[in-house]
């Protein structure tokens, strides 16, 4: 099992930053682009959702932690913000708590296109634990390893 785990500041431009450093350390699968393009979306998702309604656009901190065994990772995305009234509510898609922003409330539903399963803890003045998991196919080099192994 090998895990890693950084935090950054909630800002719009660290959003970047988390995809990019979860697919570096994803790298090590040798996933396929598209794999590798489904966390990168749904790494996105998680951050800008604590940035706009975990912290709504002021300071915080947010954490992610990424686990790896065998070949499925496992992502959670945190915040100590101000937390999800009704979970169940705003994982429905094209809900928003902010309709008067250009948000079209899609977030967890391309969370949940993109991974295998996601999942959402969240207590009210506490903040909100966005965990997703996400099943590698076999690496692309292995099929020709054991044919020759």
């Amino acid at each position: 099992m090998e895990k890693m785990y950084f935090e950054m500041e909630s800002q719009s431009s660290n959003e970047q930053f988390a995809r990019v450093v979860v697919a570096v350390f994803l790298a090590r699968l040798d996933p396929t682009v598209e794999e590798l393009d489904d966390v990168k979306t749904a790494v996105s998702e998680a951050v800008t959702n604590c940035i706009i309604h975990g912290y709504e656009g002021g300071p915080g901190t947010i954490r992610v932690e990424v686990t790896v065994e065998d070949r499925k990772a496992i992502i959670r995305v945190i915040d100590s913000g101000i937390g999800i009234y009704d979970v169940k509510k705003a994982m429905e898609p094209l809900y928003t708590t902010k309709p008067t922003e250009e948000r079209c409330g899609m977030g967890f539903a391309f969370m949940e296109a993109f991974m295998d399963e996601v999942t959402v803890q969240s207590v009210l003045g506490e903040g909100t634990i966005v965990t997703m998991k996400k099943q590698f196919k076999q690496a692309r080099g292995e099929e020709g390893r054991k044919v020759l192994g």
